[in-house]
């Protein structure tokens, strides 16, 4: 059976005048709505990702940071958005070690950095949208106020954590009502946050960074020992930058740049397009080895070179050049796996998460992230704000004084989140990618491969058996020693072979290998929009 006649468990999604893919079918519906009122590919976007703060509150927020990157049809440009936020003044390296940490705080009020998602959202409705902004946030505001029926995996992963969430008073309030996790088809209701965010549609921005949300969190930061600050929030600002980009076997990867993990994905695709991997089979020993020694390079590269460009001289025209990745294949050793996270040599010159991608009638497109970092981010909700707070702070700094991403205030964590936006012959292809932490660039390599090299549909690049190489980026699971995890729909024999390569390898559930991948392609022929959405979550691509 060729790929091409690979059944799925999800039929593909078609539509011609817009998509929407997102990892809950409330917030898939709250960006559908957009469009069908007329509104573009943006306003669709922000609408459905005010939404998923609401309806998937362990994986993001107003608390948060957001990226995205945007295409317009008219004109063929390409932009991305940069909605990460500061590490506070008071964030110095002193200040934790002077207080016996040895390694950044994971959890708790020291663990956040300034939340860049709110600005994130309005830059992005500035620059693009087409729609007043607080008519985006009706959806977002009624699924909070009225509340909405609790998923099994929104009430699984509450009732998994419960015990983390009960620790702040704040937090135990709004995800443990009455004390107890609530179960699945409760109408699970946060006023709270509701209040909030009717006051940010109604004030915009400075409601959060100035006004009185700001004053809220500055407020509970000092009554339970957190650092960020009024004068913190005030100074925050979302950048819209160019995104990074290579070329892959004549098709154009845009992905999103520092501090994100987007350098990792693309260097990943300049490794691999030094192989033959068309040639191999899919998920094959050789192909499985070949892509897990191209991720461990690439993240080897990013943790020993990335950081805050603003702190740090990141060679990033080294680490994405042909020439560099050519010297990374070169030491692939196709008989024996890697053990240890070795970088690439320069010339001398120089986690929780949620994605979605829209496409609207026009062809214009948008491929965006946002997420609290960890699941449940700090488990701190700003007191009567309703805003869980991200631990960006936790898990993206180091104590390591010579380390490119060493805590520093206002400096901006070195960050998993990316996304990414492929064109053909500068007219859009794909756009897409996925929630998971240091998964994301791999799982973003393996679904582009699934694409190009192995010629699948949307739908079934996103259900294809997957794998994961342990550790990636985040400090506090470095060093560890390698794992590769696959899961068990991959072939015995294959994962054997892998074992006597050297490969420590843990099978896993059919499904369990994370990543929610999202993705819509445009067919070059006729422009129809074809749209998938990974069974491992439970969201939803619709067409119109």
């Amino acid at each position: 059976m060729s790929k091409a006649d690979t059944p799925t468990l999800r039929e593909v999604a078609m539509g011609t005048n817009g998509m929407v893919a997102t990892a809950h079918p409330l917030a898939t519906a709250a960006g559908i709505d957009v469009l069908q009122r007329g509104g573009n590919a943006m306003d669709a976007a922000v609408a459905a990702a005010l939404a998923t703060g609401v309806v998937l509150p362990a994986m993001c927020g107003l608390g948060g940071d957001a990226f995205f990157i945007h295409y317009d049809a008219a004109t063929g440009k390409v932009s991305s958005l940069n909605g990460s936020g500061i590490a506070p003044a008071r964030a110095t390296r002193e200040f934790f070690t002077d207080q016996g940490y040895q390694k950044m705080p994971l959890f708790g009020p020291l663990s956040a950095a300034v939340p860049g998602a709110v600005d994130a959202y309005f830059t992005g409705l500035n620059q693009f949208g087409s729609i007043a902004p607080r008519t985006l946030f009706r959806a977002a505001i009624r699924y909070a106020g009225e509340g909405f029926p609790l998923t099994h995996r929104g009430a699984e992963i509450i009732a998994e954590n419960a015990d983390a969430l009960a620790q702040h008073d704040a937090t135990a309030n709004v995800f443990l009502p009455n004390g107890k996790p609530p179960k699945a088809g409760q109408i699970f209701q946060q006023p709270d946050l509701a209040r909030t965010l009717h006051a940010i549609a109604e004030g915009g921005p400075d409601v959060f960074y100035r006004g009185t949300v700001a004053q809220e969190i500055d407020r509970y930061m000092r009554e339970v020992g957190g650092i960020i600050t009024a004068d913190d929030l005030r100074s925050h600002e979302s950048e819209l930058v160019d995104p990074i980009s290579t070329d892959y076997r004549g098709y154009t990867i845009h992905q999103t740049g520092l501090p994100t993990n987007g350098l990792i994905h693309l260097e990943e695709m300049n490794i691999l397009a030094h192989s033959e991997l068309p040639r191999m089979s899919h998920n094959s020993a050789n192909a499985l080895h070949l892509m897990v020694e191209a991720k461990k390079r690439a993240f080897a590269d990013r943790i020993a070179y990335a950081g805050d460009s603003r702190f740090v001289d990141v060679p990033m025209e080294q680490l994405l050049s042909s020439e560099f990745a050519k010297e990374r294949y070169d030491t692939i050793d196709m008989k024996q796996a890697s053990d240890e996270f070795v970088a690439g040599k320069l010339g001398e010159a120089v986690g929780d998460t949620t994605y979605l991608c829209v496409v609207d009638r026009d062809g214009n497109a948008v491929s965006f992230i946002h997420s609290i970092s960890h699941g449940f981010g700090s488990r701190v909700v700003a007191g009567e704000s309703g805003v869980l707070l991200n631990n960006r702070l936790g898990r993206g700094f180091t104590l390591d004084p010579d380390h490119p991403n060493v805590i520093e205030p206002g400096k901006k964590t070195m960050s998993t989140l990316n996304c990414y936006l492929v064109t053909e012959n500068g007219r859009l292809r794909w756009v897409g990618g996925t929630p998971g932490g240091d998964l994301q660039p791999q799982v973003n390599m393996q679904t582009l491969t699934n694409l190009i090299d192995f010629g699948m549909n949307v739908q079934q690049a996103a259900e294809a058996p997957r794998w994961s190489s342990f550790p990636g980026t985040d400090p506090g699971n470095l060093p560890n020693d390698f794992k590769l995890r696959v899961e068990e729909r991959v072939d015995k024999r294959v994962i054997t072979e892998l074992k006597k390569r050297g490969h420590d390898v843990e099978v896993l559930g059919a499904w369990d290998g994370g990543g929610q991948v999202q993705l819509i392609e445009v067919n070059p022929e006729n422009g129809v929009l074809m749209g998938a959405s990974d069974p491992r979550t439970e969201g939803v691509a619709i067409g119109i």
